[in-house]
């Protein structure tokens, strides 16, 4: 069973998770195990705190791990910019960029995964398109892959480049009251 006390209104076990996800990549792989554990201790998740290491540690190991939780990546990167008119700010968990890509890559924990990209939320796919944006401007002679790895699994999720137009900041059918990432 999940760890599901509430914090804040957040789950505890959610919240766990993603901060390993933030913070174990830094660390060499042999000692994910040993940081995990003494985190969920802190964290207060008690008895749960070995099935939240491990749904964190098989979370960076879904295919896109090697991307996005590898060397000089980055965790919980800002991005603001100006889309469409819009402006739009949030905080990518994992950000990579190579000499051709930006791989940007958003953590979903205590949630099951959707069967494809066509069955992710559109609150995803407008955030993942507002970061696509966002990106795309900043790096304009790069590829910006989204993806979504879901520690339930793990799955990680990359987002079609058509499906995401249809979500980004200005697309017709875009709600100008949106959510701001």
């Amino acid at each position: 069973a999940r760890f599901r006390r509430q914090r804040q209104g957040a789950p505890v076990g959610g919240l766990v998770v993603h901060a390993m996800l933030q913070h174990l990549p830094g660390l060499p792989e042999a000692r994910w195990q040993e940081a995990a554990l003494a985190y969920a201790r802190r964290a207060g998740a008690g008895q749960d705190g070995e099935a939240l290491a491990a749904e964190a540690r098989a979370g960076m190991r879904a295919p896109a791990r090697a991307a996005v939780c590898g060397p000089g990546c980055r965790a919980e990167q800002p991005v603001a910019g100006v889309v469409a008119g819009r402006v739009v700010s949030g905080q990518v968990d994992r950000l990579a960029v190579t000499p051709h890509q930006v791989m940007v890559a958003d953590f979903k924990t205590s949630r099951t995964p959707p069967a494809g990209p066509d069955d992710v939320p559109v609150l995803y796919l407008r955030q993942m398109a507002a970061y696509r944006a966002v990106l795309a401007l900043l790096y304009p002679r790069h590829e910006v892959v989204c993806v979504l790895v879901w520690t339930d699994g793990p799955v990680a999720m990359a987002l079609p480049g058509p499906l995401l137009d249809r979500h980004a900041p200005g697309a017709e059918g875009d709600a100008a009251d949106g959510p701001k990432t």
